[in-house]
């Protein structure tokens, strides 16, 4: 299966295909330099592949690329962030305490 994850910015938020098809997104929304994930979902015909992981890991490479913050109010995001701790470095733990008060 080919897999691709691109950044649609008209629908704030990050897409994965698989072999073409649309399978997935992480949508997210844009304040003062910083990518608030908000829901993240694989389709289920997609299910059970690891496309939410390829997806997500896709999302904060282009966030680090683009020299972005992020915080994670998807849960699937957070625990991605938790358990891959490579990327809490891109966390904005001002706005991430302010956005969860």
């Amino acid at each position: 299966m080919v897999t691709e994850v691109t950044d649609n910015p008209d629908e704030t938020r990050y897409e994965i295909t698989a072999d073409g098809a649309l399978a997935g997104f992480a949508q997210y929304r844009e304040m003062n330099g910083t990518r608030v994930f908000t829901h993240t979902e694989v389709f289920k015909e997609f299910g059970g592949q690891g496309l939410g992981t390829v997806l997500v890991r896709g999302a904060l490479a282009d966030v680090r690329d683009r020299d972005l913050r992020l915080v994670a109010l998807c849960p699937f995001v957070e625990r991605y962030v938790k358990e891959h701790p490579e990327w809490t470095e891109l966390v904005d733990p001002e706005l991430d305490v302010r956005l969860r008060d």
